[in-house]
């Protein structure tokens, strides 16, 4: 099939796929997926339900085949997949593809990272929500240590993977940590990336008065260090970058919240069950794997996707600002990955 690139209503293109490999996680997180929502008796897919490997690729091939340069692999928890590199092998392979990065809590990274790497695999975004050991407990619902995290971003350095950290961060539960996980992560050359809590599904107990924003965050940190701002990388970089001055070492801001990034959004998301998402905020997937499943050809596939690619009017971050019509059902998180 040609390669091609495909563009929406407002003139986006489609470059990024993001896609949940599985819909469960070692964490019971307060932001995505609280323990009394998500208990040990919560009934996740069954296993038929989810896309296989091969389904899988054949899906990604296609979407590379329509402008996709860059994969990530979500969950849930990604690693909780078994032989996940096998997937990355496949994965690296297409191509076409540039790029092929996984978004982990970390927990079994230390054990998977140098097999992940010899697969293909390029970086890993990493959660880390707090280094004090009591918090990151309560935080992750599972009273697991940073330990094993701590290992695991390191197990990715030394096998040469790029590493990013993610922290969430929420007012009243983490924010006195914002300026220690700077220092931590400036120190060890890790780029930190701070991401409002959002209003993703609608388990999290969301409240705008829980948001601590990227310009209050920006503020903490400017009153400490002298930042100077990096240029995007590329057209749709959801994060906003600084460099601390006179030196290599950068943090970024995700703002979905205060700061709207809808008008350059270039990701498109495939869940676990085989729905296509156009916004991490849009309850209404796209099923593509019964239609798979049924005998479609690539260039069916292919035809579908574009229609609705082409047809998206997403701009919830916008309208949310606005104040507009933002009561909508949205997919969880453990569907569909960040």
């Amino acid at each position: 099939m040609e390669r091609t690139i495909i563009k929406d209503t407002l003139n986006r293109p489609l470059h990024d796929l993001r896609i949940s490999v599985i819909d469960r996680c070692n964490f019971r997180c307060q932001y995505c997926m609280p323990a009394d929502k998500f208990g040990d008796d919560f009934a996740f897919l069954p296993k038929t339900a989810l896309l296989t490997y091969e389904e899988i690729e054949r899906i990604a091939k296609v979407f590379v085949g329509l402008g996709v340069e860059k994969i990530r692999l979500t969950g849930g928890e990604p690693l909780l997949r078994k032989d996940l590199p096998i997937l990355v092998e496949k994965l690296s392979q297409l191509e076409g593809l540039k790029d092929i990065g996984l978004t982990t809590n970390g927990v079994l990274l230390a054990d998977l990272a140098v097999e992940l790497k010899n697969a293909g695999l390029k970086r890993v975004n990493v959660s880390l929500d707090s280094l004090d050991d009591e918090l990151f407990g309560r935080i992750n619902g599972r009273k697991v240590s940073t330990k094993p995290i701590l290992n695991g971003i390191e197990a990715a350095r030394q096998a040469g993977l790029g590493v990013k950290i993610n922290m969430v961060v929420k007012k009243g539960m983490n924010d006195s940590e914002i300026l220690p996980m700077a220092e931590f992560c400036k120190n060890n050359g890790l780029q930190l990336r701070f991401i409002e809590f959002m209003d993703v599904g609608s388990t999290n107990g969301w409240k705008m008065d829980d948001v601590i924003t990227k310009k209050q965050i920006y503020e903490m940190l400017k009153d400490r260090y002298d930042l100077e701002a990096v240029e995007p990388s590329y057209f749709g970089e959801v994060a906003k970058v600084y460099r601390y001055k006179d030196t290599n070492a950068e943090v970024g801001f995700i703002s979905s919240v205060s700061e709207s990034f809808c008008s350059s959004c270039t990701r498109a998301r495939l869940s676990a069950n085989g729905q296509i998402f156009t916004c991490l905020f849009n309850g209404n997937g796209h099923d593509i794997r019964n239609m798979m499943r049924n005998g479609a050809t690539d260039e069916q596939i292919a035809e579908k996707i574009t229609g609705i690619w082409n047809g998206r009017t997403d701009r919830y971050s916008d309208e949310r600002l606005a104040e507009t019509n933002t009561n909508r059902k949205k997919i969880e998180m453990s569907y569909i990955g960040g």
